[in-house]
């Protein structure tokens, strides 16, 4: 992690400025690192086409066999030049990985330590307490737990919402603990991203997360896109809230670089912190589109490498974007990158951006309910931005339906499926 106060470090000229990024799936942070002239090289689960495209050099980890994701992390990062390296969701469930790539290359980001820390619950809420805002009650054990569903149950290590559910005294499955019970607040929920450096930290954008939307394919919690909150739109009252819990996150935490926070503003206008992201998050990209500025540069440069560059123009409007997942009850075979981008051109002339991304390589085999594609919306109003999306993912699902087949054929097999993170 970066001390707060420590130079900015000298980068080369572009042509030999790499950065290295490993997640879950790293595509977008490696377009964004590539437009601002970094040659990206990534180790993540896909290595989506589009990925490739955009990295200089990308390796696949994941699978059963061993050592998979995201224990093979270290040696496929091991493999690249040298340079700075970040990371994307989920790694923060895995501290001990980050800091076994921290201890062989410069880190731009939060450390394992840090990870640790911001996403103890217990610390926290006292944090978060100690500034006069509010987080909700939480247990790590449910014998005090009512179980009236008015708390909710989650993995510890959970991402992308997965595995979370209203608590009813239940059996909870084996070998997915520890849990975190957390009092279930009513409100709409927001995701505020939060840039931190030398100079202090800065709200950044707000979104609304998109979670368990059938029309996407997605159950339960689990994060399924975001729908951009334009920071002229949020409330006073709402956005000072927001500016106190970066300021108190990054000063207890010596949080540095993009984070994100989950929470839910109550019907009486209270900010409730759910939980911390303490790397860029998914809904980050909306912001790339509608300012033009990098937020891989943005989060170098914070954690003192390189600049902050805006390298492309920036798209007014409202942005969104929603995962699309595979159909359930059968596998899916992907089809071709050329009738999905058909599929998305005309949507891309009018956007002035790519309409659909992690685009997987055709005929694939896809897990029932796995990750297929990212689609793309923009619209004058966060709710026709909404419906535009909503009609897009229609078209796309359409697509995956026709290919869907019984699993009898022996076909190349996209990874084991983990959820794209918030």
């Amino acid at each position: 992690m970066r001390q707060a106060g420590a130079e900015p470090r000298e980068v080369t000229d572009d042509r030999h400025r790499v950065v290295v990024m490993v997640g879950a799936s790293v595509r977008a942070i490696a377009e964004s690192a590539a437009r601002a002239g970094w040659s990206a090289h990534a180790a993540d689960l896909f290595a989506d086409l589009d990925l490739r495209r955009a990295a200089t050099a990308v390796v696949r980890v994941g699978g059963e066999a061993p050592p998979g994701y995201p224990h093979g992390l270290p040696a496929a990062v091991a493999s690249f030049p040298p340079g700075p390296w970040l990371y994307t969701g989920a790694l923060e469930n895995h501290p001990d990985t980050i800091d076994a790539i921290a201890a062989t290359r410069p880190l731009a980001g939060n450390d394992g330590a840090t990870v640790r820390a911001v996403r103890d619950h217990a610390r926290l809420g006292e944090v978060i307490r100690a500034a006069g805002l509010r987080s909700p009650r939480h247990a790590t054990e449910p014998s005090s737990v009512p179980t009236d569903g008015s708390f909710l149950v989650k993995p510890m290590a959970s991402a992308g919402g997965r595995g979370i559910r209203r608590w009813f005294g239940r059996t909870l499955a084996g070998g997915s603990g520890p849990f975190v019970w957390q009092r279930f607040v009513v409100g709409a929920p927001f995701s505020a991203g939060f840039v931190a450096g030398p100079t202090g930290c800065r709200l950044l954008a707000v979104s609304r997360p998109l979670t368990g939307r059938a029309w996407c394919g997605a159950r339960g919690f689990a994060y399924c896109g975001s729908v951009d909150a334009p920071l002229d739109d949020v409330r006073d009252r709402v956005r000072r809230q927001f500016d106190r819990i970066g300021e108190a996150l990054a000063a207890a935490f010596r949080l540095t670089g993009l984070f994100g926070v989950d929470t839910i503003i109550d019907p009486r206008g209270h900010v409730h912190v759910l939980e911390v992201n303490p790397r860029p998050t998914a809904s980050m990209e909306l912001y790339e589109r509608a300012t033009g500025t990098s937020i891989a540069s943005l989060h170098l440069a914070a954690c003192g490498f390189g600049d902050v560059r805006t390298p492309s123009p920036a798209i007014p409007g409202i942005w969104s974007k929603a995962i699309v997942f595979a159909p359930r009850g059968h596998r899916t075979i992907t089809p071709s990158a050329a009738r999905v981008a058909a599929t998305g051109r005309t949507w891309a002339d009018s956007d002035g951006a790519a309409a659909i991304a992690d685009l997987p390589r055709g005929g694939q085999r896809l897990p029932p309910g796995a990750p297929l594609v990212t689609v793309f919306a923009r619209g004058d109003t966060p709710a026709r931005s909404l419906a535009i999306l909503r009609t897009r993912v229609g078209a796309v699902r359409r697509l995956s339906t026709a290919s869907v087949s019984r699993p009898s054929a022996r076909l190349p097999r996209r990874r084991r499926h983990r959820a794209r993170t918030a």
